[in-house]
């Protein structure tokens, strides 16, 4: 009995001990599952699968014909997961000699055997994540290094890790770069300055996100959300005009030791900017454009340029008629205890108020304003005022500075203020808001707002427009305007800037020789330096472009704004001219109307003779075999010839309409982007080049 009572005993505890573990066993399951589920499933999830961010590619910056002025070029940092699922130690001997010797070879910066050494070092410490060398490898590249011993089996059996970088390139170099911009360093930034940072929501598009599932120890990929890749932006700039502008601006910057200098190119009727030069000195004889936008974000006094204002003014109220005449002396005047004076020695003496702006007479316009606004100065600032010279753009770019016009009633103003005004000093403009006013001038009054950006592409599809925006429908009467264009077109012919008057077109403008504070002492503590300038329009009858040079600091006792600044200007103006921008109304006019059959675009074999057949017009070469021909117009008939493209190169669609290019490159495999109207006269990737599926091409029409 006393054995049994002991076994009874002994099961009793054993069989508490296991009620007691079970009741343990299940709080624990319970307060897991409830108090700490949470914690343990998100440390499951992150041990069987993992996220990555996948970076969208950044959109590019396109010149005005779709050429690139910024893009993304992808670059590959390589890396070595020492301890990768299917890589063993046998595979790892097997091959480290081969590997070592090819890396040497490719780099050829040391010998195999220091390969072998850091490679083998870096497998004994089990590295997850070596780096196999400092320097970056472009794509090319990296298709050669895929096919090296071990990298060939990938990163779970080879354990190769190529990680890509985007590299921001600027294929035309310094080529408006200030204006295009730059981006961070730190990429979620994104855009520093220019146009990187104003249209960053657009270029940079939205990152996906790769999950990556462990499978029989593998890490699989599944990607959840493919990354939507950034937007095209479409610029209005002119590449070879602004070529023209940066080497004619940089040799005369060169050639006067200049500080820094400003060339823009605007269009008139819409005000898109075609070129836009920012150069600063940085050591003798040499300049760079990524310094500082000049253009936008400098505000000087503006000097002589700003005399059309105050004749545009006083023209306005009707004070004077420009042949009235004024005496100007011999050149010299003073205004309480100020002394103006004119840089003709000996002054112009009694002459018209159009030969004082021609002749650019500090005396005559000085006088000219005091004589009818001294005691009304308020009238004439307002006049200022209501041109919208005292008002910034809200340009697309930051930093533009603010406009400057001092106002009467100001602490600063002073009795020589309304003379000093009327010829450009005590006020501060930017190269780009006196241009804009210039260009209203061009434009009949109309001022337009200065605008970089003409619209956003995705995969080749327009997605935004920016239209051309009205600032100020007039920024005076018509009548007041013409007077402007006769003053501004006497200046060229017959006044300070005669050396640029030529016998194929007729360029009107102002020059502009200003004195302005140098540093931050200003005149008396700083010193002076010059700025010379031109602002102007061509052609004068016509208008089709407005521009504006300024040069900073000439050093070389030369400082004259037709010489310093209006040589620059001339120089681009007859590139512009020499390319060609008569309207198609002008041509239209040139093309005699009687025995000349009318001229058609290349395209569908069946469309044209459709269309001939209809308006009854002979045509000769309807048996040509071919799908597609080009036209050519004769004196009674119209010949057809075919047009044959070469499978795998690009055809050549010149001469052809929008929709017979389009539909032909688009059923070769190309992704197309259409500017302008009429007939294609350029397309980017040139006929015959091997064709590259998927690519993008900009046709333009003209």
């Amino acid at each position: 009995m006393t054995i049994k009572r002991d076994i009874t005993w002994r099961m009793g505890v054993i069989y508490v001990a296991l009620l007691m573990m079970s009741v343990i066993v299940i709080v624990k399951i319970l307060y897991l599952q409830i108090a700490e589920g949470a914690e343990w499933r998100a440390m499951e999830e992150k041990m069987t699968s993992k996220e990555r961010e996948i970076e969208a590619d950044r959109g590019n910056i396109l010149a005005c014909d779709g050429r690139k002025l910024a893009c993304s070029v992808p670059s590959y940092r390589l890396y070595m997961d020492m301890m990768a699922h299917g890589l063993t130690d046998q595979m790892f001997k097997q091959n480290i000699d081969s590997l070592s010797l090819c890396l040497s070879k490719f780099f050829k910066d040391r010998p195999a055997s220091s390969y072998k050494q850091r490679l083998m070092s870096a497998r004994r410490q089990k590295s997850r994540y070596y780096r196999i060398h400092n320097r970056r490898v472009s794509f090319t590249e990296l298709k050669k290094i895929k096919e090296f011993p071990l990298f060939r089996l990938g990163i779970n059996k080879g354990g190769f890790i190529p990680e890509q970088f985007d590299m921001r390139k600027k294929p035309f170099g310094i080529l408006a770069s200030r204006v295009v911009g730059k981006l961070y360093e730190e990429k979620e930034k994104g855009g520093m300055i220019g146009l990187e940072r104003a249209f960053n929501q657009e270029l940079k598009g939205e990152n996906g996100i790769n999950t990556f599932t462990r499978i029989s120890g593998r890490w699989v990929p599944e990607e959840v959300v493919a990354p939507q890749n950034g937007d095209d932006v479409m610029t209005s700039i002119d590449i070879e005009i602004q070529d023209v502008a940066e080497n004619s601006l940089k040799q005369q910057l060169i050639k006067h030791n200049a500080h820094h200098g400003v060339a823009i190119l605007m269009e008139v009727k819409t005000g898109a900017i075609k070129a836009i030069v920012n150069l600063h000195r940085q050591s003798e004889g040499y300049y760079v454009e990524d310094y500082f936008n000049y253009a936008i974000g400098e505000a000087t006094e503006p000097g002589s340029t700003f005399k059309l204002a105050s004749m545009m003014a006083i023209l306005e109220d009707g004070l004077i008629n420009l042949d009235d005449t004024i005496d100007t002396g011999k050149g010299v005047i003073k205004f309480y205890d100020r002394t103006l004076r004119d840089s003709h020695h000996g002054g112009y003496g009694k002459i018209t108020y159009r030969q004082v702006f021609e002749n650019s007479s500090n005396v005559g316009i000085s006088k000219m304003i005091v004589d009818n606004y001294k005691s009304k100065p308020k009238r004439f600032i307002d006049r200022l005022y209501a041109m919208g010279l005292n008002k910034k753009h809200d340009l697309e770019i930051k930093g533009e500075a603010e406009p400057f016009i001092k106002y009467p009633g100001s602490e600063t103003w002073s009795g020589v203020s309304l003379p000093w005004i009327s010829i450009g000093y005590e006020s501060e403009l930017t190269a780009l808001q006196t241009l804009a006013f210039y260009n209203a001038v061009a434009n009949n009054g109309k001022m337009m707002k200065p605008h970089f950006v003409t619209g956003i592409y995705r995969h080749g599809e327009l997605v935004t427009e920016y239209d051309p925006t009205v600032l100020n429908p007039s920024i005076c009467s018509s009548s007041t305007i013409k007077k402007a264009h006769e003053l501004l077109l006497g200046v060229v012919e017959r006044g300070t800037a005669t050396n640029l008057k030529n016998s194929n077109y007729q360029i009107a403008g102002k020059t502009g020789t200003a004195q302005i504070a140098k540093g931050r002492g200003g005149y008396k503590n700083g010193g002076v330096e010059y700025q010379a300038s031109f602002a102007g329009y061509f052609p004068a009858d016509k208008p089709k472009y407005s521009c504006i040079v300024v040069v900073n600091g000439p050093s070389n006792n030369v400082y004259y704004g037709n010489v310093v600044a209006g040589s620059v200007f001339k120089q681009i103006a007859d590139r512009v001219y020499a390319k060609g921008f008569d309207s198609k109304e002008e041509y239209a006019s040139r093309v005699p109307k009687d025995g000349v059959l009318p001229y058609s675009k290349g395209g569908k074999k069946e469309d044209l003779i459709t269309i001939f057949e209809k308006i009854n017009v002979t045509i000769d070469g309807s048996n040509v075999g071919a799908e597609w021909i080009s036209t050519m117009a004769q004196e009674d008939k119209v010949n057809l010839k075919a047009k044959t493209f070469t499978k795998g190169l690009v055809p050549n669609v010149k001469g052809m309409g929008a929709k017979d290019a389009v539909a032909l490159l688009e059923n070769a495999g190309l992704s197309v982007i259409v500017s302008g109207r009429g007939r294609v006269v350029e397309q980017s990737i040139t006929p015959g080049a091997r064709l590259n599926n998927g690519s993008r091409i900009f046709i333009k029409l003209g």
